[in-house]
């Protein structure tokens, strides 16, 4: 082990990501198989840590791929994972891979983001419920959050906007507590910023057209539903989100498929009815 300077280099940081973790340094020393005494001089600047154990305080701190490589290059070493573009022919099996799923999911809205909400690929459910929705949201680079929360977007059609909006913006809190990245900081003051819209008098039927019971099924629901009007009716969907395992790619680390699953009957068949097959 070579010795360095106090409080230099990869030591500080990795303290850094073990006390975001709430972990001990005996804990950590534990799960990668060395001494609290040798995390201790690590974090210190007192002890050079070697790639793999880089490498593998990383991954049991759960650091993302993206910082394993700032850290590998701050600890002296090379970065070991690759950030291919989706457009890359290297990456064409990927990208049918994800259109045949979304394909599959149909006529259920399905999307797929990036590690700042850009939307890479989307089914024919998620076109349905974007009808409405000015050029101007629409134009490229489209983003999830943006469409989602903006006063112009879906906000104004989601009828219990406080609830959802609250847990989106949780969800990006705990992400940015995650990956430190200045580009989805930048992105959650826009979208926290944004006035809430004023919605049109008169309750919104619900998908089988009974009036106002969309607001009820709310507190019905196995997970908080987005309640969203669309032709005059409320569609109530829960969401699930889904991410690679043991990714070895930054841009595939950072890939999310999120799908939308109909939360009753009368949602199932109001998509089957109007998303073409």
């Amino acid at each position: 082990m070579t010795t360095v300077l106090p409080d230099t280099g990869v030591g500080p940081l990795l303290r850094d990501w073990r006390e975001q973790r709430r972990i001990s340094q005996l804990e950590l020393a534990l799960r990668a198989d060395s001494s609290a005494r040798h995390i201790s001089f690590i974090e210190t600047g007192r002890s050079r840590p070697s790639e793999d154990m880089v490498l593998r305080l990383a991954e049991h701190l759960d650091v993302p791929v993206r910082e394993r490589n700032a850290l590998l290059v701050i600890a002296g070493y090379a970065p070991r994972y690759p950030q291919t573009s989706l457009d890359d022919p290297a990456m064409a099996s990927l990208r049918e891979s994800l259109e045949r799923l979304l394909a599959a999911y149909e006529p259920y809205p399905a999307l797929v983001v990036d590690g700042t909400y850009g939307v890479v690929a989307a089914n024919r459910g998620v076109s349905l419920l974007l009808e409405g929705v000015p050029e101007k949201l629409l134009a490229p680079p489209l983003n999830a959050m943006r469409l989602t929360l903006h006063p112009e977007g879906l906000a104004p059609r989601i009828v219990n906007l406080p609830e959802w909006r609250a847990d989106l913006l949780a969800q990006m809190d705990r992400q940015i507590a995650l990956v430190r990245s200045p580009a989805l900081r930048e992105l959650y003051e826009e979208v926290a910023a944004y006035p809430a819209p004023a919605r049109a008098d008169g309750p919104p039927r619900t998908a089988e057209g009974t009036g106002g019971a969309g607001r009820e099924r709310a507190g019905t629901a196995f997970a908080l539903p987005m309640l969203l009007e669309h032709g005059g009716r409320v569609l109530s969907f829960v969401s699930s989100i889904a991410t690679f395992n043991t990714p070895m790619d930054v841009t595939v680390a950072e890939l999310a498929i999120e799908t939308f699953l109909p939360a009753d009957r009368e949602t199932a068949a109001y998509l089957h009815a109007h998303v073409p097959s």
